[in-house]
């Protein structure tokens, strides 16, 4: 399989996300949503794995690769954490932004070279990338609930319910981020012969473990309400551009973590 398939994959995916997304707020019978998100992410899980069979490599390399596996893994994560919360909020949350990630593969296509660099031939590949982006979609929606959160700040009236998601999904997620800083830090010594260069990328990621670190303790500390709050998306700004903004910086061009 290749990315020229990618449409009748899509397609069909975000019209179940977005089906559910809407009609979550109507339908009283539950098992139409369950329906509705599964068959959306089992038809997309089967293009990531025909794309992985069709180029012989796990599709984890170029940004449009990667956006793939964040679609899959917010519109997952968003699910499971419904069942579990029952925020409906968070579901179409996760339904809506993974269509966004879907879309912009579909109207900005990207070259896909089946070959990867000798750097990128290594076991520590899928496992570094995937726990990434598995991190970003949980404090992605971490995010959110902390912007609703500061609606009912505002209020007067925070949801402590709300409060405990938050923690959690970021105790999970920044366990994930740090597994996966972890993991490069292996795979560099391997690659490079030093688990740390404090390059522009790895000096960002630093950065951004410390934001989700400054949160957690403060929440422990229960302190400054309202600003501990806003860490969440002050930190997720850092993450966005660890992930994608470092690369459009002029130090990063002769970066160890830049492979164009």
């Amino acid at each position: 399989m290749t990315w020229s398939e990618y449409l009748w994959f899509a397609i069909p995916a975000m019209i179940c996300w977005l089906a559910a997304a809407a009609l979550i707020y109507k339908v009283k019978k539950q098992i139409i949503i369950d329906i509705l998100m599964i068959a959306g992410i089992a038809i997309f899980a089967a293009f990531i794995v025909g794309l992985w069979i069709g180029q012989e490599r796990p599709p984890l390399r170029t940004m449009g690769e990667t956006r793939l596996w964040y679609s899959f893994f917010l519109s997952t994560i968003g699910f499971l954490t419904y069942k579990h919360w029952k925020y409906k909020w968070l579901l179409s949350f996760s339904g809506v932004i993974a269509c966004v990630f879907v879309c912009v593969n579909i109207f900005k296509p990207e070259i896909h070279s089946t070959n990867l660099m000798p750097a990128l031939q290594s076991y520590w590949f899928v496992p570094h990338v995937t726990v990434y982006i598995l991190s970003y979609a949980m404090l992605g929606a971490a995010t959110i609930a902390a912007f609703i959160q500061l609606t009912k700040i505002k209020k007067g009236s925070p949801d402590e319910e709300l409060y405990k998601f938050m923690d959690n999904i970021v105790y999970v997620g920044f366990g994930f981020l740090i597994l996966g800083m972890l993991m490069g830090a292996v795979w560099a010594k391997e690659a490079w012969g030093h688990y740390w260069s404090w390059d522009p990328k790895e000096t960002w990621a630093f950065i951004t473990s410390a934001a989700y670190l400054i949160y957690i303790h403060m929440r422990l500390q229960n302190n400054h309400q309202k600003f501990t709050v806003w860490m969440l998306p002050i930190a997720f700004v850092l993450l966005m551009i660890t992930w994608i903004g470092v690369n459009y910086l002029p130090a990063a061009q002769g970066s160890i973590h830049v492979y164009s």
